[in-house]
């Protein structure tokens, strides 16, 4: 593992000691916490009418410093908020659970929106007064009700809205339309990879031609859910010009730091797509004036350094580089990017099916600090200082413990 890191930008001690800070062993002693005949709790996190609650709840003892508004529906009629703190020049957009069985983004968000919303620090003042923070909580309530990955939409709804889509020989290739993925049965309720459904076009109208796709191949914004990012996105550009930073909160399996037995806490990335101004990237060469790769390893080192802070001998040193060399035109980050934002992916360790509420507090804490970590730099400039080069000396995943 790498050795301590000296933390840029506001200090992310003073913003997370707040925070809950129970002692925690080294990951490696946590184990397999995955038993695959225990249906595992998720009651301990917030639910969508909680959720909906504690954000009415927090706007209203801001004295005006968070606002909240719909902005759309899911296929199932739930209303999908945003909630924004802050007046400054530069916009910071995040969403939580765009799979709905990835939860911790969620409660991070809501404890960010409450001290941001309520304190009087200089580091809250500051992030309110440098920046725009604009999140999606929850962004895909139907799956998160569900406690699964897809939302609850069929193909036949989709070709109603879209009737251009008859034609197409079978459904888009992210469609789950039977059968059991990540424990859960989608047979009689099927519904999308939301995050799959997104496209650098942010005018792009489907077209019969381009279904069932591929996974390098730019979504369609069939889903509802997607559709209000895209439309949030839009919005925000038309304001302020662009979207300066854009985060994903996802969870992933059970993976190990490269070369040790030390179990991931969580997973960083830049990089969705290829850069378009290489030869692998040429046919994005029309957003290559856009693309800023750099600044994109910048934030997520900010997060990185600010995790690595918090001490040698805890979890939150086991923080690692997620697959590289990716292309995936048809998620929200690639396709952010690919219009100019600066994007970071959190990849929490363990989705509901393998982990439930286990080690929540942790895994929050872990989200909270890498995000106050971004804000803080991207608040006071630091960011910019800080060596993208660096970004290649996170630690690397790995599928199977090391010696």
């Amino acid at each position: 593992m790498k050795g301590k890191k000296l933390l840029t930008g506001l200090s992310v001690v003073a913003l997370c000691a707040s925070l809950a800070s129970p002692t925690f062993a080294t990951n490696s002693s946590n184990g397999n916490l995955t038993n695959p005949n225990q249906e595992l709790p998720v009651v301990g996190f917030t639910d969508y009418a909680e959720m909906v609650k504690r954000l009415q709840q927090i706007e209203q003892n801001s004295q005006g410093l968070v606002s909240l508004e719909v902005v759309g529906q899911s296929n199932r009629g739930r209303d999908i908020y945003k909630a924004r703190v802050g007046t400054g020049d530069k916009v910071v957009l995040i969403e939580s659970e765009i799979h709905g069985n990835e939860k911790t983004g969620t409660e991070a968000l809501l404890n960010i929106l409450q001290y941001l919303g309520s304190s009087n620090s200089p580091e809250a003042k500051k992030i309110r007064e440098e920046i725009t923070l604009v999140v999606l909580p929850k962004m895909n309530p139907d799956a998160s009700e569900l406690d699964r990955r897809g939302n609850d939409l069929s193909w036949a709804e989709v070709v109603e809205r879209f009737p251009q889509l008859a034609g197409a020989t079978r459904p888009a290739w992210n469609y789950y339309a039977s059968g059991v993925r990540q424990a859960r049965d989608y047979t009689g309720k099927p519904g999308f990879d939301v995050n799959r459904d997104f496209n650098p076009d942010l005018n792009y109208v489907p077209k019969v031609t381009d279904v069932p796709g591929a996974s390098n191949q730019p979504g369609w914004y069939i889903t509802p859910e997607a559709q209000t990012v895209r439309d949030v996105y839009k919005s925000l550009k038309a304001e302020f010009g662009k979207v300066d930073v854009f985060i994903d909160l996802h969870h992933q399996g059970q993976y190990y730091v490269e070369g040790t037995d030390d179990l991931v806490t969580m997973s960083l990335s830049a990089d969705f797509v290829p850069d378009p101004n290489t030869p692998r990237g040429s046919k994005y060469a029309q957003y290559k004036d856009n693309y800023n790769f750099e600044y994109s390893k910048q934030l997520n080192l900010a997060a990185y350094n600010a995790l690595q802070s918090l001490g040698n001998n805890s979890p939150f040193n086991n923080i690692t580089l997620y697959d590289q060399n990716l292309d995936l035109p048809g998620t929200a980050l690639g396709s952010f990017a690919l219009n100019g934002s600066g994007t970071v992916l959190f990849e929490v360790r363990g989705q509901s099916h393998t982990l439930g509420q286990k080690k929540k507090g942790q895994l929050v804490k872990a989200v909270e600090t890498g995000l106050y970590g971004i804000l803080g730099g991207v608040a006071d400039g630091s960011v910019e200082q800080l060596d993208a080069s660096k970004y290649n000396q996170i630690p690397r995943t790995s599928y199977s413990p090391g010696l």
